[in-house]
């Protein structure tokens, strides 16, 4: 788990009771500090409870503490295995693209969602074109404009979520 605490300047790491680093990461203005090694004796003991159970059941302590970290104690219990079962089915990038863009609470629905992955939008508006045949169909005169389709009618029934590691664009639909 990662607690909030403002330093006046940046500190040397910490160290637990076992001599450990404790700090993972110094932010300017906003530092980060992991609790890897005590993170039983700060969460709740339903929590603390929740966690064995997810590690007993293969789940990383490094993962669970980051998803804390990034969500909250409330909602590691209610959303984390849905959270891991979409990220196996869609892949982790696009679920977490997808809670920034619908919030943690909805996670369930990102496989169903999930139109795919893109360069751009226009790549998007043209594979849907043609898995539709609706490029099959046009004359050869017609120009279509994907990134005006994409403006004008699409982008009212999808959401796109650029990756900002890989400068890809996940598609979601908006009604599901």
């Amino acid at each position: 788990m990662q607690v909030q605490v403002r330093l006046s300047e940046p500190a040397d790491p910490l160290r637990g009771p076992d001599g450990r680093a404790i700090i993972r990461a110094y932010k300017q203005r906003k530092e980060t500090v992991t609790l890897t090694a005590s993170y039983k004796e700060v969460l709740k003991a339903e929590t603390v409870e929740f966690i064995e159970s997810l590690i007993e059941d293969n789940y990383e302590l490094t993962d669970i503490l980051e998803f804390i970290d990034e969500n909250s104690e409330a909602a590691l219990i209610e959303y984390y295995v849905e959270y891991c079962e979409q990220g196996e089915k869609c892949g982790y990038q696009v679920v977490d693209s997808f809670v920034g863009e619908n919030g943690i609470a909805d996670v369930e629905n990102c496989e169903e969602a999930y139109a795919g992955t893109f360069r751009d939008t226009d790549d998007f508006v043209e594979d849907l074109m043609q898995s539709t045949g609706d490029l099959d169909n046009l004359p050869s005169y017609v120009v279509v404009d994907f990134q005006a389709t994409w403006d004008r009618g699409l982008s009212y029934d999808y959401d796109a979520v650029t990756d900002s590691g890989t400068g890809m664009v996940h598609i979601f639909r908006k009604f599901y």
